[in-house]
């Protein structure tokens, strides 16, 4: 069985196709950690855990921040990060460099 060259050039090859494909230009975005907004995720999450830590249960008073709280409000803060994580991705572009 014999493959067909569409071309119609014989010295043409399958592993050829790769080298004939446009250029990539650009990607979708900057890498997550590149963003000012993962660094405000990150603050904000540390932020979180240090007053649940500090919030406590002194002179016979409730624990008004527990735990449970506070990992509470980290999914939150997760979940909006990802979803501006995903909005940047859907509607920018950053120019791409072959030499990265």
């Amino acid at each position: 069985m014999s493959a067909v060259n569409p071309v119609g050039n014989a010295s043409h090859t399958g592993t050829d196709a790769a080298a004939h494909r446009p250029r990539r230009l650009s990607t979708e975005t900057k890498a997550a950690f590149k963003t000012t907004e993962f660094f405000a995720y990150i603050a904000a999450v540390v932020a979180v855990l240090i007053a649940s830590m500090v919030v406590g249960d002194d002179e016979g008073h409730a624990d008004y921040f527990r735990a449970d709280k506070a990992w509470l409000y980290i999914v939150v803060l997760t979940v909006g990060y990802m979803i501006s994580r995903g909005l940047a991705k859907s509607g920018s572009r950053d120019p791409y460099d072959e030499s990265r």
